[in-house]
């Protein structure tokens, strides 16, 4: 690992077309755009959250060391949703792949509508959190000081998140 390097973990979703091998050209191009790709959790299958009358997502998080800054990663994050063919017509609405920057080490990023760090719903979503503890139970979250294990411990989320 270079000295410079930071972590950030990402959440990738998708469902829409081949849901697993859409997500694993998204792993390849995290790995070769944003940085080394160091831990995977197991792949979730997860009921449709927000907007329901749509498939079941499959999610994955992803430990990526990255030299990029946090806004570099979501710009390369957006740059691969367009490579793999997303196209955004509703907000929650089904989707061929979906990148979010979930944590970047341990900052506090506030731009807005552009990038807000932590993941401001992240401690309220058990698609989010479940993988998440997988790979990074001991990371604390930085706004509530409590480690990602125990924000999932404390959620009231009781959406259907299954491991495949």
């Amino acid at each position: 690992m270079e000295l410079d390097s930071k972590v950030v973990y990402l959440l990738l979703g998708n469902n829409l077309g081949d849901r697993l091998s859409v997500l694993n050209a998204a792993i390849v191009k995290v790995g070769e755009q944003i940085g080394t790709v160091f831990i995977k959790s197991s792949f979730y299958e997860t009921a449709a959250w927000g907007k329901e009358d749509q498939p079941d997502f499959l999610n994955i998080a992803l430990g990526v060391q990255t030299l990029l800054s946090p806004m570099q990663v979501l710009e390369s994050a957006l740059s691969i949703e367009e490579e793999l063919g997303r196209v955004r017509h509703e907000k929650w609405g089904a989707r061929l792949i979906d990148i979010d920057v979930i944590l970047y080490e341990d900052e506090i990023v506030n731009l807005m509508e552009k990038l807000i760090l932590p993941h401001p719903e992240m401690h309220k979503r058990k698609f989010v959190l479940q993988p998440m503890t997988e790979i990074a139970p001991d990371v604390i979250h930085p706004t509530f000081k409590k480690t990602i294990f125990e924000l999932f411990k404390e959620l009231n989320d009781d959406l259907t998140v299954s491991k495949i």
